[in-house]
């Protein structure tokens, strides 16, 4: 994993204490609140209890049109269908639009393109697919609002169009009945920030014309389970739809979900962190690696047994598409293991043959973490023809860069930390330059990956107790994330492998308290710690149930050597980018004889190193910049010394090796 920037988030100490005294919470509740930007009793009251108002759906301009149209196409017995999308938003919004508009006695179907032969949004196929079940009326739900030529077309076969999309506006919007859309201007809306599960919510409620409380004890699962998988902030209606819709999903009120989160091995009592991570990619593999209708199929199930299957079936598939992303993800990294010039870009481009393209955006944003740098992953099929998918860093506009370069793309689409792109596969070469010379352009430095603590604590503070009082903040999720806190100068005691060694548990220990930890997605082989020596963890809390008891359950988000100089390290590497850009060194970047001695020392007695780059400048303690390593592992290979892809070998080269007259430093002191 890359090394991140961290920052530890500050907080207004008097404001807090304020705060804390006011509502009666624990210090700590408050600090994080403050450093939050929910600073003052109201607003702070109103986020942690909520008044569960809810804006009139008519406050969204063209709602009294949507309605009308729909209400017509009921009593006139007209067809109706619902237009969805392959995702969990999608999917959600299309069984909760689709199970209203039943319940009201509606001629309704539902389509939803699939993912692999149509991709997103509406398409002519799928229109004339439509029309020729008899459809009157087509109702899209979080799409719809870029398809100028589509809407023109299902005019031309005599349907009309309603279109409730969450996304941003175009130049120009499709001809349609009604367009229902958070972000026009002409809306009377503070709040614009809903999923599109939010605004078929919306819909739904102008439709229904009761009770907004009956709809919500109706479908505010649907809406947690949508708004917590598009990762729209989680403030103002969206969290109390969520906090909502989490007490009916406990409450195991609908037959599809509760059969869902049973095959997921969740607990009985879920959060919107269990959401995101067991439940949402069960209901996204669906339409990842087959066909999403398979997903609304069991959010509608009315018959129990008819739900486990349908439930054990996207379970099925959710393991697929992990094997199938795990051996994608090994292959890329083969490739930059075969040639390690790929990672040394400031963007990744990586391409195989007949890469799964339902997983290949996952696989990008693992590469992407694991390096911290943008990514982008081909796959390229039997005809030569790529499709792709780009993730990003905070900071970089991946969508710009892929701009720059559109007179080699067959088509592309996005936004700055994510996008798609086609590309014949003979010029994915040009556009790997190309790319790359745009962000050397642009961002000379590439933006830092940065993790923001919430706060350092004492691990005396780390208990159960802790735990309930953080529920406060709940449900977690964009805009609010969940607390992350950092450990410092812990004493690693153990690293023991779990789950099947794709995970470990490690002991820490500080002023006789110990605490047990657990890494993700971390083997045994690649944690770069031993006993004995000390580290700083930045962790986030929860609590396990088992034989009756509750236990405290502390998850690493990173863990670091304890004393690195963030500032010195990032200057470095800047320093390092920039000259290989033909900029002059600000800081030491020619490797002394000295210097060459310390490293392959250090190498020897290790028998190589099979960890990170940034792992050996940290464990060399800072005590050559990051210049000065790189340059003298690349005049190290050109002598023969050693081989380096995923991990660095030693050779055993004859005769005395001459480091000033290698290639690398040659050519360095050239330069300087």
């Amino acid at each position: 994993m890359s090394h991140s920037k961290w920052i530890v988030a500050d907080a207004d100490k008097e404001k807090a204490s304020a705060l804390s005294e006011k509502l009666n919470i624990d210090p700590l509740i408050a600090f994080l609140l403050v450093s939050r930007g929910i600073d003052d009793e109201l607003s702070a009251s109103s986020f942690l209890y909520g008044s569960d108002t809810y804006t009139s759906p008519y406050s969204l301009k063209d709602m009294d049109k949507a309605v009308a149209r729909i209400n017509r196409a009921i009593d006139n017995d007209e067809k109706i269908c619902v237009y969805g999308d392959y995702d969990c938003d999608g999917v959600t919004s299309t069984a909760l639009l689709f199970s209203l508009l039943e319940s009201l006695g509606a001629n309704v179907a539902y389509y939803i393109p699939n993912r692999l032969t149509e991709g997103y949004g509406m398409n002519m196929s799928a229109i004339e697919k439509i029309k020729a079940q008899g459809t009157d009326l087509i109702v899209t739900v979080d799409n719809g609002i870029s398809a100028i030529n589509e809407a023109e077309y299902i005019y031309s076969l005599g349907m009309e169009l309603v279109v409730t999309d969450h996304h941003q506006l175009g130049e120009k919007m499709p001809r349609a009945e009604a367009v229902v859309n958070p972000h026009r201007p002409d809306n009377d809306l503070k709040f614009r920030d809903f999923a599109g599960v939010g605004v078929a919510f919306k819909l739904a409620c102008a439709v229904y014309d009761g009770e907004v409380d009956e709809l919500i004890e109706q479908y505010a699962d649907l809406v947690a389970i949508g708004t917590i998988g598009d990762v729209v902030p989680l403030r103002d209606e969206n969290r109390s739809l969520v906090k909502a819709g989490l007490d009916l999903i406990n409450s195991d009120s609908r037959i599809g979900i509760a059969a869902l989160k049973k095959a997921a091995g969740a607990d009985d009592s879920v959060n919107a962190v269990n959401i995101a991570f067991q439940l949402c990619p069960r209901i996204n593999a669906a339409g990842r690696m087959d066909d999403a209708a398979k997903a609304v199929e069991l959010l509608i199930c009315d018959d129990y047994e008819d739900a486990q299957f349908k439930a054990s079936q996207l379970d099925v598939e959710n393991a697929h598409r992990h094997t199938v992303e795990s051996n994608i993800i090994e292959s890329v990294c083969e490739q930059i293991a075969e040639n390690p010039s790929l990672a040394d870009d400031r963007i990744i481009v990586a391409a195989g043959e007949n890469y799964h393209s339902g997983v290949i955006g996952i696989v990008a944003s693992n590469i992407s973490s694991l390096y911290g740098k943008p990514v982008i992953i081909f796959s390229i099929n039997d005809e030569g023809e790529a499709v792709g998918s780009a993730r990003s860093v905070e900071g970089f506009n991946i969508f710009d860069a892929i701009n720059s370069c559109s007179d080699l793309l067959t088509h592309f689409g996005g936004h700055p930390l994510a996008a798609g792109l086609g590309i014949m596969s003979n010029d994915i070469d040009l556009f790997r330059e190309r790319i790359n010379a745009y962000a050397a352009d642009t961002f000379p430095v590439m933006p830092a990956k940065t993790l923001t603590l919430d706060c350092k604590l004492s691990p005396f503070y780390l208990d159960i107790d802790l735990v309930d009082n953080l529920t406060l903040l709940e449900p977690y999720g964009a805009d609010n994330s969940q607390p992350v806190f950092g450990l410092f100068n812990m004493e690693l005691v153990s690293v023991t492998p779990i789950g099947d060694g794709k995970h470990i548990r490690f002991e820490v220990t500080k002023k006789g308290k110990t605490l047990r930890i657990v890494k993700f997605q971390t083997t045994a082989e690649e944690f770069p710690y031993s006993a004995g020596e000390h580290i700083d963890i930045a962790v986030r809390l929860s609590k396990n149930y088992f034989k009756g008891k509750y236990y405290l359950s502390i998850q690493a988000a990173d863990v670091r050597r304890n004393g690195i100089d963030d500032n010195k390290y990032f200057a470095e590497k800047a320093d390092y980018e920039l000259f290989k850009l033909g900029n002059k060194n600000k800081t030491d970047i020619y490797p002394s004889r000295e210097i060459c001695s310390v490293i392959y020392r250090f190498l020897k007695q290790k028998g190589g190193y099979t960890y990170t780059l940034d792992d050996l400048y940290f464990e060399l303690g800072q005590s050559v910049t990051y210049g000065q390593l790189c340059f003298t592992l690349s005049a190290f290979e050109d002598a023969g010394l050693i081989n380096r892809g995923s991990s660095i070998t030693l050779n055993n080269p004859s005769g005395k090796v001459d480091l000033e007259s290698t290639k690398t430093l040659t050519a360095l002191k050239g330069r300087i």
